[in-house]
């Protein structure tokens, strides 16, 4: 890759990174931090969806 591109590949990489370092802040700033804290924590980890199961269960008892 041509020097001029290179350098221009790394501004783009280093302007956003800046844009997502701004959004992130912007989003705790918003949220008080406690979504993001959460996920972190791993407090969605132990959830499971339900509805997904109990349609599927319902889907083999029709087939039966």
């Amino acid at each position: 890759m041509a020097e001029p591109a290179k350098e221009m590949a790394q501004q783009t990489e280093d302007r956003l990174e800046d844009l997502a370092d701004a959004v992130r802040e912007k989003f705790d700033k918003v949220t008080d931090g406690s979504f993001r804290d959460r996920i972190t924590e791993g407090r969605f980890a132990d959830q499971v969806d339900h509805g997904v199961d109990q349609a599927r269960a319902e889907t083999r008892r029709k087939q039966d």
